[in-house]
């Protein structure tokens, strides 16, 4: 059981950014919660008097899932901190709930004690597109000409057959660390250099 906790902070606290909706399991009741809460009702949620309870994303917020995946419930700490580094990130675009994810995994961070700092200093390369094949070429591009700029103005110019440039092999050297992630309709590449 993963108890949200029910200080009076976290009980009026009201969150600033819309993070989806959320499932739940009511342990008094030994039932799931018939219908869907905000991410504002389950920090709102008295434990005491609506019964022990934990939470998971209902999967409705890409950006959401993402930060969440792999865990089986939520907490409200968690909620309230996701909430502030959105804040302290400028807002609820999905790049910023990318760069939160990959922090989390970089740092190994519960969400609760990740700071602005750890975020910013773990910031990965993010493209966003419709499908991994294409975006993948188009990031290994980008990535040749900003990490490489003579070797790619070199290949840009060179008319040669021989003189080749392979995304996939470009990526999938041990200079990068690549993450895909399905964000619903779209795609994304987290790419960090090694």
């Amino acid at each position: 059981m993963n108890r949200s906790s029910t200080s009076d902070s976290m009980k009026t606290k009201t969150l600033t950014h819309s993070l989806g909706a959320f499932e739940g399991f009511n342990f008094r009741e030994h039932s799931a919660i018939e219908h869907l809460l905000t991410a504002e009702q389950v920090v709102q949620w008295d434990h005491d008097q609506a019964g022990e309870a934990e939470f998971w994303p209902a999967g409705d917020h890409p950006g959401v899932a993402a930060v969440f995946a792999g865990q089986s419930s939520i907490t409200t700490p968690e909620l309230i901190a996701l909430d502030r580094l959105l804040e302290e990130l400028g807002g609820d675009s999905i790049e910023n709930f990318l760069r939160i994810h990959h922090a989390r995994s970089a740092n190994h961070a519960d969400l609760a004690t990740l700071t602005l700092e750890q975020v910013e200093d773990n910031s990965p390369h993010i493209f966003l597109g419709t499908n991994f094949t294409d975006l993948r070429h188009e990031a290994a591009y980008e990535l040749f000409e900003l990490y490489y700029p003579e070797a790619y103005a070199v290949w840009e110019k060179c008319s040669c057959d021989g003189l080749g440039f392979d995304p996939d092999r470009f990526l999938d050297s041990p200079g990068w660390s690549v993450e895909e992630i399905a964000l619903g309709h779209q795609v994304a590449l987290l790419i960090v250099s090694q």
